[in-house]
């Protein structure tokens, strides 16, 4: 019986994925991926076309596993902006590919453009019901919700020592969780 292509395309992706969230496009190594899969190297062109197309394969599927994991909920933005916090805290390869990605790939996908336009006219439509802040541009506000929620993972290594004490510790994230809510809140809520 021959074995099942879909084990080993999922093998690879996983592989690609923390490959490509620790060195970027440029970086990365299809020998350590395959390796890494277990699998024979070539698969990875066979399945996934060359290694600019295997990121952007990757990227998609990032995207679409947080929005999965966190649903968008425009009528709740101070609890999407927890969950979505507290997912990328567990599984931070997510930033980092998205960074990389931000970085290498400048020009998005349009399925990465339509996964924000989604989000930004179910803010559109809460601002017209009444549940949020029509003070602020849609589009704004869901960039500075998700700077907030990113806002930790992105600062700089000498903001984060100027604390007081390790920016990762558990009681130190729950206060970072506490002062996002506490932001966000603030940021969303019609005056």
């Amino acid at each position: 019986m021959p074995p099942d292509s879909t084990a080993t395309r999922k093998s690879l992706l996983d592989a690609a994925f923390c490959e490509f969230a620790q060195h970027g496009l440029s970086g990365a190594r299809i020998d350590r991926i395959g390796a890494e899969a277990g699998a024979n190297k070539r698969l990875l062109y066979v399945y996934f076309g060359n290694k600019d197309e295997l990121f952007d394969v990757v990227v998609q599927h990032s995207v679409n596993a947080v929005a999965q994991a966190v649903p968008f909920d425009a009528d709740d933005l101070p609890a999407y902006a927890g969950a979505l916090f507290d997912y990328l805290l567990e599984h931070s390869g997510h930033l980092r590919l998205a960074a990389w990605a931000q970085f290498e790939r400048p020009q998005p996908s349009l399925s990465e453009v339509d996964a924000y336009r989604a989000k930004i006219d179910a803010i559109v439509e809460a601002q017209a019901r009444g549940v949020v802040t029509p003070d602020i541009d849609a589009v704004d506000l869901l960039a500075l919700l998700l700077g907030l929620v990113t806002s930790w993972a992105g600062a700089s290594p000498a903001l984060r020592q100027a604390g007081t004490s390790d920016p990762f510790d558990p009681q130190v994230v729950v206060r970072h969780r506490r002062a996002l809510l506490t932001a966000v809140l603030a940021l969303c809520t019609p005056r």
